[in-house]
Protein backbone atom coordinates (compact mmCIF):
# COMPACT_ATOMS: atom_id res chain seq x y z
CA UNK A 1 0.00 0.00 0.00
CA UNK A 2 1.19 3.48 -0.77
CA UNK A 3 1.25 6.19 1.87
CA UNK A 4 -1.73 7.85 0.19
CA UNK A 5 -3.71 4.60 0.38
CA UNK A 6 -2.68 4.07 4.01
CA UNK A 7 -3.86 7.55 4.92
CA UNK A 8 -7.20 7.00 3.15
CA UNK A 9 -7.66 3.66 4.89
CA UNK A 10 -6.87 5.18 8.29
CA UNK A 11 -9.10 8.20 7.66
CA UNK A 12 -12.04 6.05 6.59
CA UNK A 13 -11.54 3.77 9.62
CA UNK A 14 -11.50 6.81 11.89
CA UNK A 15 -14.70 8.23 10.36
CA UNK A 16 -16.46 4.88 10.82
CA UNK A 17 -15.21 4.65 14.43
CA UNK A 18 -16.46 8.16 15.16
CA UNK A 19 -19.86 7.47 13.58
CA UNK A 20 -20.24 4.21 15.49
CA UNK A 21 -19.36 5.83 18.82
CA UNK A 22 -21.60 8.86 18.21
CA UNK A 23 -24.58 6.76 17.19
CA UNK A 24 -24.11 4.50 20.21
CA UNK A 25 -24.00 7.48 22.55
CA UNK A 26 -27.21 8.76 20.89
CA UNK A 27 -28.85 5.41 21.64
CA UNK A 28 -27.48 5.56 25.19
CA UNK A 29 -29.31 8.85 25.76
CA UNK A 30 -32.50 6.88 25.04
CA UNK A 31 -31.37 3.98 27.31
CA UNK A 32 -31.06 1.68 24.29
CA UNK A 33 -27.30 1.10 24.05
CA UNK A 34 -26.41 -1.09 27.02
CA UNK A 35 -28.15 -3.94 28.80
CA UNK A 36 -30.24 -6.97 27.89
CA UNK A 37 -32.27 -5.17 25.22
CA UNK A 38 -30.05 -3.12 22.92
CA UNK A 39 -31.14 -1.08 19.95
CA UNK A 40 -27.85 0.58 19.02
CA UNK A 41 -28.39 2.61 15.87
CA UNK A 42 -24.66 2.21 15.29
CA UNK A 43 -25.11 -1.49 14.59
CA UNK A 44 -26.51 -0.58 11.17
CA UNK A 45 -22.89 0.27 10.29
CA UNK A 46 -21.86 -3.35 10.83
CA UNK A 47 -22.68 -3.99 7.16
CA UNK A 48 -19.78 -1.75 6.07
CA UNK A 49 -17.10 -4.50 6.00
CA UNK A 50 -19.01 -5.82 2.97
CA UNK A 51 -17.88 -2.66 1.18
CA UNK A 52 -14.45 -1.84 2.61
CA UNK A 53 -11.88 -3.55 4.84
CA UNK A 54 -11.33 -0.16 6.52
CA UNK A 55 -14.63 -0.77 8.32
CA UNK A 56 -13.17 -3.69 10.29
CA UNK A 57 -10.82 -1.68 12.53
CA UNK A 58 -13.21 1.28 12.37
CA UNK A 59 -16.08 -0.70 13.87
CA UNK A 60 -13.88 -2.34 16.51
CA UNK A 61 -12.36 0.96 17.65
CA UNK A 62 -15.77 2.67 17.51
CA UNK A 63 -17.25 -0.07 19.68
CA UNK A 64 -14.41 0.23 22.18
CA UNK A 65 -14.90 4.00 22.39
CA UNK A 66 -18.67 3.57 22.73
CA UNK A 67 -18.28 0.94 25.43
CA UNK A 68 -16.14 3.28 27.51
CA UNK A 69 -19.53 4.67 28.56
CA UNK A 70 -20.97 1.26 29.41
CA UNK A 71 -22.09 0.70 32.99
CA UNK A 72 -20.46 -2.75 32.74
CA UNK A 73 -17.01 -1.19 32.42
CA UNK A 74 -14.01 -3.22 31.40
CA UNK A 75 -16.02 -6.38 30.80
CA UNK A 76 -17.96 -4.62 28.06
CA UNK A 77 -14.77 -3.13 26.64
CA UNK A 78 -13.41 -6.64 26.14
CA UNK A 79 -16.52 -8.68 25.26
CA UNK A 80 -18.32 -6.02 23.21
CA UNK A 81 -15.24 -5.07 21.24
CA UNK A 82 -14.35 -8.71 20.60
CA UNK A 83 -17.90 -9.42 19.38
CA UNK A 84 -17.80 -6.44 17.04
CA UNK A 85 -14.36 -7.31 15.67
CA UNK A 86 -15.34 -10.94 15.03
CA UNK A 87 -18.64 -9.83 13.49
CA UNK A 88 -16.85 -7.38 11.18
CA UNK A 89 -14.51 -10.14 10.02
CA UNK A 90 -17.53 -12.42 9.49
CA UNK A 91 -19.35 -9.74 7.52
CA UNK A 92 -16.35 -9.28 5.25
CA UNK A 93 -16.21 -13.06 4.74
CA UNK A 94 -19.88 -13.45 3.79
CA UNK A 95 -19.96 -10.32 1.62
CA UNK A 96 -18.98 -12.35 -1.41
CA UNK A 97 -22.27 -14.24 -1.16
CA UNK A 98 -24.71 -11.99 -2.94
CA UNK A 99 -28.26 -11.96 -4.15
CA UNK A 100 -28.92 -9.71 -7.14
CA UNK A 101 -25.56 -8.06 -6.55
CA UNK A 102 -26.27 -7.23 -2.90
CA UNK A 103 -24.44 -8.73 0.10
CA UNK A 104 -27.70 -9.52 1.90
CA UNK A 105 -26.01 -11.86 4.41
CA UNK A 106 -23.87 -8.97 5.72
CA UNK A 107 -26.06 -8.40 8.82
CA UNK A 108 -25.98 -12.04 9.94
CA UNK A 109 -22.53 -12.21 11.59
CA UNK A 110 -23.26 -9.19 13.84
CA UNK A 111 -26.62 -10.63 14.88
CA UNK A 112 -25.21 -14.07 15.66
CA UNK A 113 -21.99 -12.95 17.35
CA UNK A 114 -23.60 -10.23 19.45
CA UNK A 115 -26.33 -12.62 20.55
CA UNK A 116 -23.75 -15.19 21.63
CA UNK A 117 -20.93 -13.03 23.02
CA UNK A 118 -22.91 -10.16 24.54
CA UNK A 119 -25.58 -12.64 25.63
CA UNK A 120 -22.86 -14.55 27.50
CA UNK A 121 -21.54 -11.33 29.02
CA UNK A 122 -24.95 -10.26 30.30
CA UNK A 123 -25.80 -13.73 31.58
CA UNK A 124 -22.74 -13.56 33.85
CA UNK A 125 -23.97 -10.51 35.75
CA UNK A 126 -24.96 -11.06 39.37
CA UNK A 127 -27.78 -9.24 41.17
CA UNK A 128 -25.51 -6.25 41.80
CA UNK A 129 -24.61 -5.97 38.12
CA UNK A 130 -21.06 -7.25 38.64
CA UNK A 131 -19.57 -9.74 36.19
CA UNK A 132 -18.93 -13.16 37.65
CA UNK A 133 -18.77 -16.56 35.97
CA UNK A 134 -20.67 -18.04 38.92
CA UNK A 135 -23.77 -16.04 37.92
CA UNK A 136 -24.00 -17.87 34.59
CA UNK A 137 -26.95 -20.16 34.02
CA UNK A 138 -28.13 -21.64 30.77
CA UNK A 139 -31.54 -20.01 31.24
CA UNK A 140 -29.97 -16.56 31.74
CA UNK A 141 -27.77 -17.10 28.71
CA UNK A 142 -30.72 -18.16 26.55
CA UNK A 143 -32.76 -15.15 27.60
CA UNK A 144 -29.86 -12.71 27.18
CA UNK A 145 -28.82 -14.14 23.82
CA UNK A 146 -32.43 -13.94 22.62
CA UNK A 147 -33.01 -10.34 23.70
CA UNK A 148 -29.65 -9.07 22.44
CA UNK A 149 -30.05 -11.03 19.20
CA UNK A 150 -33.57 -9.71 18.58
CA UNK A 151 -32.46 -6.12 19.18
CA UNK A 152 -29.51 -6.61 16.84
CA UNK A 153 -31.73 -8.25 14.24
CA UNK A 154 -34.22 -5.38 14.39
CA UNK A 155 -31.53 -2.74 13.84
CA UNK A 156 -29.79 -4.73 11.12
CA UNK A 157 -33.05 -5.37 9.25
CA UNK A 158 -34.61 -1.92 9.66
CA UNK A 159 -31.43 0.14 9.21
CA UNK A 160 -28.62 -2.17 8.06
CA UNK A 161 -30.22 -3.77 5.01
CA UNK A 162 -31.53 -0.45 3.66
CA UNK A 163 -28.00 0.92 4.16
CA UNK A 164 -26.62 -1.97 2.05
CA UNK A 165 -29.07 -1.14 -0.73
CA UNK A 166 -28.39 2.59 -0.50
CA UNK A 167 -24.60 2.16 -0.55
CA UNK A 168 -24.74 -0.26 -3.45
CA UNK A 169 -27.04 2.02 -5.46
CA UNK A 170 -24.80 4.98 -4.68
CA UNK A 171 -21.92 3.05 -6.25
CA UNK A 172 -19.84 2.95 -3.07
CA UNK A 173 -18.27 -0.42 -3.90
CA UNK A 174 -16.97 0.95 -7.21
CA UNK A 175 -15.81 4.18 -5.61
CA UNK A 176 -13.88 2.31 -2.91
CA UNK A 177 -12.31 -0.01 -5.46
CA UNK A 178 -11.25 2.97 -7.57
CA UNK A 179 -9.57 4.61 -4.59
CA UNK A 180 -7.80 1.32 -3.74
CA UNK A 181 -9.21 1.07 -0.21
Amino acid sequence: MSNKTNVRFLALSAVIAALYAALTYAAAMLNLAYGPVQLRFSEALTVLPAFTPAAIPGLAVGCLIANLGSPLGMVDWVFGTAATLLAALGTAAVSKIQYKGLPLLAPLPPVILNALVVGLEISCLNGDGAFTWSAFTLANFGYSALTVGLGELAVCLVLGLPLVVLLEKAGLRKMLAASQL
